[in-house]
């Protein structure tokens, strides 16, 4: 009887470390891919200051000269136009006026950030 007690027990004991060592080893999980540098950086930003030589209003560009460089401006609902203090929309702009424009580089556009205004020169 002892001997019938002592075989169970030791065939039990055989099947938890048989059980424990068939089971298959945690993986680690590889690390996440580091994201893009450019979506936590924000893109350099341009300046040119100029007069406005066209705009567009279909395609809500704004041809912009200084001397004889030409640069068109695509302008989206993020492009905040200001006179002064004063919010200005896309259809206040006009050919002749005295721009500063700030624009990032949108692969072969120029997309306008913010465009400042002249106030105009007091006589």
């Amino acid at each position: 009887m002892k001997k019938l007690i002592l075989l169970a027990t030791l065939l039990t004991l055989v099947a938890f470390i048989s059980g424990a060592l068939a089971q298959p080893k945690p993986t680690e999980k590889p690390a996440p891919a580091p994201a893009p540098a450019t979506s936590d950086e924000k893109p350099k930003l341009e300046k040119l200051i100029g007069d406005i030589k066209s705009v567009d209003e279909m395609a809500k560009t704004i041809v912009v000269a200084k001397g004889k460089e030409q640069k068109t401006f695509v302008v989206d609902d993020k492009t905040k136009i200001t006179k002064g203090k004063d919010t200005l929309s896309f259809a206040d702009t006009k050919a002749g006026m005295n721009v500063a424009i700030e624009y990032k580089k949108d692969g072969d556009k120029n997309v306008a950030v913010a465009i400042k205004v002249a106030e105009p020169k007091k006589k």
